[in-house]
């Protein structure tokens, strides 16, 4: 596995599946910042929270052309394959919920505080460990870290207008403030 923090403003993203895990994948990554983004489902009962972002139908062609990556959530195993196959005929990455062999890539456990993004994963082995070890995360590093990142963010920034260390003066910051004692 390569681990990566994309950008989810630079990309058209979706979600396409029934049920309220789709409805809840369709959530993380609109929390995660994406802008572009759809659920698509063929059986659209009960996903109504997601708004005008709800497409009553599976992808077509012309909407996967568009994708550069699609998470398949809830969906039979027939169609699951169906649909992965043609997204990757359009060069879209595919993720398919509980079913590695089938993923282009596999979807981390996160805790977010602001700009802080940690992330877990087992390459699809086991998804219980991964919440189970994000639940540590979450207790170790409350919400109070949301502004920590955001005054590291300001003090980077002049740090770095004075020609300062910034890695020197992030340790003295952190030290001082037995922010990770």
């Amino acid at each position: 596995m390569i681990a990566v923090a994309l950008d989810p403003a630079a990309m058209p993203l979706a979600v396409a599946g029934r049920g309220p895990a789709a409805l809840r994948r369709f959530f993380a990554l609109r929390d995660g910042g994406a802008q572009d983004l759809h659920l698509f489902s063929d059986l659209p009962d009960g996903l109504d929270e997601a708004g005008a972002a709800l497409r009553p139908a599976l992808p077509a062609r012309a909407d996967l052309a568009r994708l550069r990556a699609l998470w398949i959530v809830g969906l039979p195993d027939d169609k699951a394959t169906d649909l992965a196959v043609r997204a990757r005929a359009e060069s879209v990455l595919v993720n398919v919920e509980d079913r590695p062999a089938l993923c282009d890539f596999h979807s981390v456990a996160e805790v977010r505080r602001g700009d802080l993004l940690l992330t877990v994963s087992t390459g699809g082995a086991s998804p219980g460990l991964a919440a189970r070890i994000r639940a540590r995360l979450a207790a170790e590093f409350g919400p109070e870290w949301a502004e920590h990142v955001a005054l590291l963010r300001g003090r980077r920034t002049a740090w770095r207008r004075q020609g300062l260390e910034v890695a020197a003066e992030t340790d003295a910051l952190l030290r001082a403030n037995g922010w990770l004692a």
